[in-house]
């Protein structure tokens, strides 16, 4: 019998966003249009990036990674989301809600892409003479996958623990998506190993790459500082900038998720931050990095102006 109980939950129901009809229509258009521009803006990045050979460097090599990464993240959780915005019964299997926990990867591993770009920029600016020597393709691919098996090590490890949980009581998840701390409090049983694991792992991942970021750019503003001109610091300054907003933006949103006091959390405000991790920040990657880099510029614009010719003839 007690098995029995322990196996019932066989799918979760989510309460959503909202449950008033202008607020959903509202919401519907809005996060359409969002998801789009991000598959849209991503998916034209990362192509650009491959057919136009001044982009096969380093730095556009990650950028095409983190496209991809950004436009897996929001598709792991946007589709299911506007599909329930207005169904009156927005429930998810259990196979689906363990597929939707991989967005923890997408997460994880765009924390760490963001760190091995800080050490490209810290390379490309503080050892300009052995760029080319240390910053080679092997060592690119080893910086790449690198991020791709610590984030699945790591969310492996949290769906795998989660899972194994005994679900048998109540199965409504307050939430638009099968977030772990939601899921954890559904749990039949003691979850204080899991929480225990979650804040090693999340932390040791928020720490690590945010000390690679922060060691990086101590050592890159100590080096501009170094240079004479006044124009030599402003274009340092302006290799970076993309980076930084894209960093700003992403550890400012999760440091606000997980340091922030508990006791002033409410269930409104993470959705709402939540939002803005999985759906707004993959949207703004793209619009960085193409608006504040002329190199992207110059892509776009030598690609417009060979397709208007071969049009013209």
């Amino acid at each position: 019998m007690e098995d029995q109980n322990q196996t019932a939950v066989t799918d979760f129901l989510f309460l959503g966003l909202t449950d008033h009809l202008y607020q959903q229509i509202v919401l519907f258009v809005i996060l359409l249009f969002v998801y789009l521009a991000t598959v849209g803006g991503n998916l034209g990045m990362s192509i650009l990036i491959w057919v136009d050979p001044r982009l096969h460097t380093p730095m556009y090599f990650f950028l095409s990674h983190l496209s991809f990464v950004d436009m897996c993240s929001s598709s792991s959780v946007a589709p299911k989301m506007l599909c329930d915005i207005f169904a009156e019964k927005k429930d998810i299997c259990f196979m689906g809600c363990v597929a939707q926990r991989f967005l923890g990867l997408f997460v994880a591993t765009e924390c760490f892409l963001l760190a091995s770009m800080a050490y490209d920029r810290y390379m490309a600016i503080c050892k300009p003479l052995l760029y080319t020597l240390v910053m080679s393709q092997r060592a690119c691919v080893q910086l790449v996958i690198g991020p791709y098996a610590v984030a699945l090590i790591s969310t492996m490890t949290h769906t795998i623990l989660t899972f194994c949980l005994p679900f048998c009581g109540p199965n409504i998840i307050n939430h638009f998506f099968c977030d772990i701390s939601p899921l954890l409090s559904l749990a039949c049983a003691d979850t204080w190993t899991n929480k225990l694991v979650l804040f090693i792992l999340a932390g040791a991942i928020g720490v690590l790459s945010g000390l690679i970021i922060t060691v990086s750019y101590v050592c890159i503003l100590m080096a501009i500082l170094r240079i004479q001109t006044a124009d030599g610091r402003r274009k340092a300054f302006y290799t970076c900038s993309s980076h930084l907003a894209a960093v700003s933006i992403l550890y400012g949103t999760l440091f606000f998720i997980y340091v922030r006091p508990s006791s002033s959390s409410s269930l409104l405000i993470n959705k709402v931050i939540s939002l803005f991790y999985t759906v707004v920040i993959p949207m703004l990657n793209p619009l960085i990095y193409s608006l504040r880099n002329k190199e992207v510029k110059n892509a776009f614009s030598r690609k417009f102006e060979r397709k208007n010719c071969l049009v013209s003839r």
